[in-house]
């Protein structure tokens, strides 16, 4: 299982003193390269059992930590990954030394029982370099401090440790240039000074090739500088004799300098190493986490992650997602080819929501694989092929995708649930629909269906009795009543339309002229008592625009205004060019909208309140919006000065290019 832990500064203190919120035992093991370690987090876990305690494995990385070999990282990784399998929380430090990172989380967590190794080695080694046993106890005085050592005649087998010297060779020549120059420059300048001046020369010099060339160089420069120092400018010249013994100091002062130096060089050299991998890091999960969060469904999240693992492990990936009782594969990178054992280790990794693949206790294989764990449970599986199945992921690696797959797995699990508030929504809406359309079929519908029953029956049963003049009217009757039921059902089919996305709009350059006379002549007979002024131009462009659909939008704009404005009051009807846009206005003198509901009256089904006993589905303007904005256009609604109510819709004039004439609605 991969850690999911993030490296820690240990330098800053958060509070010096226990956290008395933080009740009950509290445990912490100390992990390190040493095979020790594997025993101490299986030591420590039975402990924290017995006490029923929370418990932490920490690792703490200090200048010394660059210096080790890939085995002991290796190692490292795996007995933090041991301990976080084991129900530890994993944690990475970073300090100058290994107690004093500890002693400070300890105190920041509330740590009462520390558990610490001591492997069986030299007293001479203990005195040279210092105990860290004797560290622990000195800066952890309220934890009790448990010490486990390896059993006497079964100490694990060291490491070996091969010693490399630095290279290129180059610097190490470099390095003896550079004191053989100082050397040069001395003899000018020997006859003026003492010779113990001329120390500092090569003091420079050990600098200089600390901070340029290296630590080795360094320390090659410093006994370099004592033998030139000895040879060049002690007397007797020429020879390594010392005639005076006080000289002696001066070659143990310079030589002492010279390696702390280089020590102090190569230490703040290893530091700045370990800071700008752990920037880099962190920069990498930044900028992960911020395309993440601008990822609104599947298919961004699974390429942003492509990009930023290519970017940085310069990997192949895949993502596998659940689709029932199975996982199924989302090709990310189209080279990476997996065979049974890869899709059974992604099975695994998903079913026990532990890292597999590229493990000693699985084998190598192509890609290792990361549960995408979220709070809800594990969303997928996140492979990454290394290239090489011989070399697999270190450590460190292991560490940085386990923190973008959990990245990945929030991400993931976000877009799903973002996906079933849309659905939830759509069946809300949808239910809504089906709501307002039985109370439409119940009352607006039922009224023009009951108008022409009754007329139908009065002609069938009263024939012999009706007069011509009766008999008309209610033909008459029947007939609006009709014509109504026919608007009502269209605007209701013409909504089903636009909701499940099928209507085509079909532009062509148009008459706005002929738009606002067939709009009229559908009126007919309601519009003859009617004061009727229209302003439409002749000198109008032609407007593209599917004709058919803009008729109506005009004709419920018109029936609009027809129903709810005084039977004598005027209604106008403008169209002018307003821009890059035409405009049609449509204006009556009823008693107006409510500033309120002027945004809400292109809601479907919505009716302004106090004219509920209106007829009507309420659809007429939500469809004229839907076919307006089909259009590329807008439409508003105003009150009118001096009392009534003004919507207008504006089209675009610009030409459509070739082959662009239809869209979906």
């Amino acid at each position: 299982m991969t850690p999911a832990y993030l490296p820690v500064h240990a330098d800053t203190e958060v509070d010096a003193a226990p956290n008395p919120r933080l009740a009950g035992e509290r445990l912490l093991v100390c992990v390190g390269p040493s095979p020790l370690s594997e025993r101490l987090v299986r030591s420590a876990e039975r402990l924290a059992h017995q006490l029923s305690a929370e418990w932490h494995a920490v690792y703490v990385e200090t200048p010394a930590h660059a210096r080790l070999s890939e085995l002991e990282r290796e190692r490292a990784g795996r007995t933090l990954q041991l301990a976080e399998e084991l129900g530890a929380t994993a944690v990475v430090l970073s300090g100058r030394g290994i107690a004093e990172a500890v002693a400070t989380y300890a105190r920041n967590h509330g740590i009462t029982k520390i558990v610490v190794g001591k492997p069986l080695r030299p007293r001479v080694v203990d005195f040279l370099r210092g105990s860290l046993i004797d560290q622990m106890s000195r800066r952890t005085q309220t934890a009790d401090l448990y010490v486990i050592s390896s059993a006497r005649g079964k100490a694990p087998l060291p490491t070996p440790v091969t010693v490399t010297p630095q290279r290129p060779w180059r610097r190490y020549l470099q390095s003896a240039a550079l004191v053989a120059g100082t050397s040069l420059l001395g003899q000018p300048i020997r006859p003026f000074i003492a010779p113990t001046n001329l120390v500092m020369l090569y003091l420079l010099a050990v600098v200089i090739a600390a901070i340029r060339l290296g630590r080795g160089p360094a320390i090659v420069a410093a006994f370099l500088s004592v033998l030139s120092f000895n040879f060049f400018f002690v007397p007797p010249r020429l020879t390594f004799v010392v005639a005076d013994a006080q000289y002696l100091l001066t070659f143990a002062g310079l030589l002492s300098v010279g390696l702390i130096i280089s020590t102090l060089v190569a230490e703040a050299r290893d530091q700045t190493d370990l800071a700008q991998r752990r920037a880099a890091q962190t920069t990498a999960l930044n900028s992960l986490s911020r395309d993440l969060a601008a990822a609104g469904d599947l298919e961004t999240i699974m390429q942003a992650v492509r990009v930023h693992v290519n970017r940085i492990f310069n990997h192949e990936v895949t993502l596998f997602l659940p689709e029932g009782d199975r996982l199924v594969r989302q090709v990310l990178d189209g080279e990476m080819q997996l065979d049974e054992r890869e899709r059974e280790a992604a099975t695994r990794a998903f079913r026990d929501q532990q890292v597999d693949g590229q493990t000693p206790s699985t084998g190598p294989l192509a890609a290792c694989y990361f549960p995408l764990k979220t709070p809800l449970g594990v969303v997928g599986v996140l492979g990454v092929n290394p290239g090489d199945g011989d070399k697999p992921l270190t450590s460190e690696q292991r560490a940085l995708l386990g923190a973008f797959a959990s990245q990945t797995a929030l991400a993931i699990e976000r877009a799903q649930l973002a996906e079933q508030a849309r659905q939830a929504q759509l069946l809300h809406e949808t239910e809504k629909l089906q709501t307002a359309l039985l109370n439409s079929i119940s009352h607006d519908l039922r009224t023009p269906l009951s108008s022409i029953t009754g007329v139908l029956s009065s002609l069938l049963e009263d024939e012999a009795i009706l007069t011509e003049e009766t008999r008309h009217y209610l033909i008459e009757t029947a007939s609006e009543e009709a014509e109504r039921l026919n608007r009502l059902v269209g605007n209701l089919l013409d909504m089903t339309r636009m909701e499940a996305g099928a209507m085509r709009v079909v532009r062509k350059p148009c008459d706005v002229q002929d738009l606002a006379g067939v709009a009229l002549s559908q009126l007919g007979d309601r519009l003859r008592t009617r004061p009727l002024e229209v302003d439409v131009p002749a000198t109008l462009p032609l407007v593209p625009m599917d004709f058919v659909l803009i008729t109506q939008v005009l004709v419920n704009l018109l029936d609009n205004a027809l129903k709810y404005s005084p039977a004598d009051s005027p209604i106008t009807v403008r169209a002018n060019v307003v821009g890059p846009f035409l405009e049609v206005e449509v204006a009556d003198r009823g008693i107006g909208i409510p500033a309120e509901a002027l945004e809400r009256v292109f809601d479907k089904f919505y009716r302004v309140p106090q004219r509920t006993g209106m007829s009507g589905t309420g659809l007429g303007l939500s469809i004229s919006k839907g076919i307006v904005e089909a259009h590329g256009g807008q439409i508003r609604a105003h009150q009118r000065g001096g009392g009534g109510t003004q919507v207008t819709f504006s089209l675009p004039l610009r030409d459509l290019r070739p082959g662009q004439n239809e869209v979906d609605a």
